[in-house]
């Protein structure tokens, strides 16, 4: 529906307004965007939730690498048509398939199978409320460290906004737009490699150790992968780090799924995405204003084209890129302070007991 209304909104609106930064119509038609992709995100609730109840314990962690190999595929998949479709016929190609492919899926979700008991019969017995934020938080809080886990997850996809704001600009300023679709078609392999992986060996003993090493890799990646104008670097840095994230999410899910209730995941689940996936477009957001007005004119005219200049080089694409090394950095710093944190010693320790 969101996208829907997208769709005829972009149909509609004058050309130059949706060129327009300073355009309410562009905003809004972003904002719609936005929304749209936040309640699409309700997938990553009900997948974990299912694994659970399909996939023995011992096999979850693989389980959920699978699902990892799926998203990238997807990606692959779209990363490539949405690119090429973008360049060769604007966005209104991209919303049709969109809009097609979302309609085809509700249709097979409608007539799928699952082996579960009666809702109804289900609801019945149990006193819970459908609406429980306050049951959810108590199930959270009552497992050591879970809850900061999620913060972790949550302060981590606040730096991935920038990511999902600045990456497309960055990428665009050194190749074409149908360049940079098929970059990130041979990009989104890393998902389904790192996903197979995962799938094969596991996450070992304790995800949470996995978890941690991951991220660490993944912010010294993105603090070096733009050091240079290069789209080689780029390539080879942004092939390592979405290698990663599969990783990281399936170490997450892993956790959840034998910490917490399993008539309580749904909501766990949803609680932790809400709060860890909402962060991304707050940034996204913000960070677009804050480097064009501050890293930009930085690395162009200010004291940073003098001062480091000479080698890390000048321009807007070198603002942009400044943005991602001291994002790396951030990111780094804040990964090993919460490794060495109690609540992450304790989580791990119940994970190990359970």
């Amino acid at each position: 529906m969101l996208y829907s209304v997208g769709l005829a909104l972009y149909a509609m609106a004058p050309a130059e307004a949706l060129a327009d930064p300073g355009s309410p119509i562009l905003w809004a038609f972003v904002l719609l965007l936005l929304i749209g992709v936040i309640a699409g995100n309700i997938r990553y609730v009900a997948l974990p939730a299912l694994v659970t109840v399909l996939i023995p314990e011992d096999r979850r962690d693989r389980a959920n690498g699978l699902s990892g190999t799926a998203t990238g595929l997807a990606s692959l998949i779209v990363s490539a048509i949405s690119g090429l479709l973008v360049g060769l016929a604007g966005m209104y190609w991209v919303f049709i398939l969109a809009i097609a492919l979302l309609v085809v899926t509700s249709v097979h979700l409608a007539v799928l199978s699952l082996p579960e008991p009666d809702p109804e019969a289900t609801r019945a017995e149990d006193a819970t409320p459908t609406i429980d934020l306050r049951g959810t938080l108590v199930h959270i809080m009552a497992v050591p460290g879970l809850i900061a886990l999620i913060l972790f997850t949550t302060f981590n996809n606040f730096l991935g906004g920038v990511f999902a704001g600045l990456l497309d600009a960055y990428g665009l300023s050194l190749v074409s737009v149908q360049a940079w679709g098929v970059l990130w078609m041979i990009l989104s392999s890393g998902i389904i490699i790192s996903g197979l992986a995962v799938a094969r060996w596991g996450l070992g003993r304790n995800p949470l150790r996995v978890l941690f090493a991951a991220n660490i890799i993944g912010w010294v990646i993105s603090s070096l992968f733009t050091i240079r104008p290069s789209v080689m670097l780029l390539a080879v840095g942004m092939l390592l780090y979405m290698s990663i994230v599969p990783v990281i999410e399936a170490a997450e899910q892993t956790i959840i799924q034998k910490v917490v209730p399993q008539k309580r995941q749904g909501r766990v689940f949803g609680f932790a995405q809400s709060v860890e996936l909402a962060a991304t477009p707050l940034t996204t957001f913000a960070i677009g204003p804050v480097a064009e007005l501050v890293f930009i004119p930085f690395m162009t005219t200010g004291a940073g084209a003098e001062r480091i200049g000479s080698w890390f080089g000048v321009g807007p694409d070198r603002g942009i890129a400044l943005v991602f090394t001291l994002t790396g950095i951030i990111g780094f710093v804040i990964t090993l302070v919460a490794m060495r944190s109690k609540h992450y010693q304790l989580l791990s320790q119940r994970y190990l007991e359970e």
